[in-house]
């Protein structure tokens, strides 16, 4: 792994870190790590984690939330 993928590998770790909020806006925690667009970072995101960032977002969330609950 490069420099840069690593760097840009940590920048998407840090953008699911922020998707656990409830209120998460995925352009905003996009551009909150260094992304000048939206389709960019979702297009890297999904290559990274396997699926967009607000549906992997939902799907940790509820994860979560039926561990606490169960």
């Amino acid at each position: 792994m490069t420099p840069v993928q690593y760097q840009k590998q940590l920048r998407l770790q840090e953008a699911r870190r922020l998707l656990l909020s409830d209120d998460a806006d995925v352009a905003r925690i996009g551009y909150a790590i260094g992304y000048e667009s939206p389709s960019q970072f979702s297009r890297e995101y999904r290559r990274l984690f396997g699926s967009p960032p607000g549906r992997d977002g939902q799907q940790i969330r509820r994860s979560l939330t039926s561990q606490v609950e169960g």
